[in-house]
């Protein structure tokens, strides 16, 4: 199950910088200043209300994209489970393919598992464990610049533009990125069969044979 959750962590970091890192005009992205944002934390007494943070998720529509992604999982993880689940039936049973029944019976199990993958992670402890990174990195006047921003005509207009965006954006990413790795394996099945090759112990050629007497 390693992978599953490897592929849902994926998933949400992917989400991440839209919902987390959009930044008002003006304002610095922690995409600009990577390192900076890792290390900054804000002073206690200077930090955002709880009360600031709730208005800030309101206006920039974070809760709907929380409860998006927890619809997401099921369908993320379906997949994998699915080969993780039908690997170790298949080692259990020796490689023997399942009978209908006992398919039918499997299905089941992953039906009852995908259901608890919709729950692994509510929406609203989502939205806690958000705020609680957002308490340590904004002050009270970043947060109401932000809800300033998120509240105008203009900041209302890039959230309901984003769903759009992302759609168009990412057959490019997905394209791009399969042409690319495919040279990057072709480049790596060269170096690996030049590497083996260059492994492989000489050949000692045969002693000559003395003519008898």
């Amino acid at each position: 199950m390693k992978k599953a959750y490897a592929i849902v962590a994926a998933a949400g970091l992917a989400l991440a910088p839209w919902a987390l890192a959009q930044a008002p005009a003006g304002q610095p992205s922690a995409a600009d200043q990577p390192q900076a944002a890792a290390q900054a934390v804000v002073p206690a007494a200077q930090q955002a209300t709880t009360q600031q943070l709730i208005k800030l998720f309101e206006v920039m529509r974070l809760r709907q994209q929380f409860t998006s992604m927890t619809k997401m999982m099921p369908a993320i993880v379906q997949q994998q489970v699915h080969e993780e689940i039908s690997e170790t039936v298949a080692a259990i049973h020796g490689g023997n393919q399942l009978t209908s029944q006992q398919q039918a019976a499997l299905e089941k199990i992953m039906t009852r598992y995908m259901e608890k993958a919709s729950s692994i992670y509510p929406a609203d402890e989502m939205a806690n464990d958000a705020m609680a990174v957002y308490q340590r990195h904004m002050s009270r006047s970043d947060v109401d610049a932000y809800i300033a921003f998120y509240s105008s005509p203009p900041g209302q207009r890039l959230l309901a533009a984003q769903p759009v965006i992302m759609k168009e954006y990412m057959p490019v990413v997905r394209e791009k990125v399969k042409e690319r790795t495919q040279k990057l394996y072709a480049e790596m099945a060269q170096d690996l069969h030049e590497f083996v090759k260059a492994q492989a112990p000489a050949k000692t050629p045969a002693p000559e044979s003395t003519p008898a007497k």
